[in-house]
């Protein structure tokens, strides 16, 4: 695969300087309402093959999830289907900015 990583401090470094960044979060609904990167889009990787449609794949799409492994299986199928995308290593298991909680 040749798509992208990003770590997460360098997410919340670009976000810090009012950068906007189309994100993905691809954890199950329980894990985003614990908290979510504000901006950030929801579709559990289960759903994704269904409804990548919902995204635009002219954008570049930072793709997270809570270590960094669903995100890279998220990553594959969406490199396959033609999405520039970018993997958030560590996932929000390294996220060390604020979070959005439901």
């Amino acid at each position: 695969m040749s798509f992208k990583e990003i770590a997460p401090q360098e997410v919340a470094e670009r976000l810090n300087k009012g950068e906007t960044l189309i994100m993905l979060d691809v954890r199950e609904p329980g894990e985003w309402m614990e908290g979510h990167v504000a901006g950030a889009n929801h579709i559990p990787l289960g759903e994704l093959d269904s409804r990548h449609e919902e995204l635009d794949p002219a954008q570049e799409i930072i793709v997270i999830c809570r270590s960094g492994n669903r995100s890279g299986k998220a990553c594959e199928l969406l490199y396959e289907k033609g999405f520039k995308v970018i993997n958030m290593t560590g996932g929000l298991n390294a996220w060390t900015d604020k979070l959005v909680r439901n």
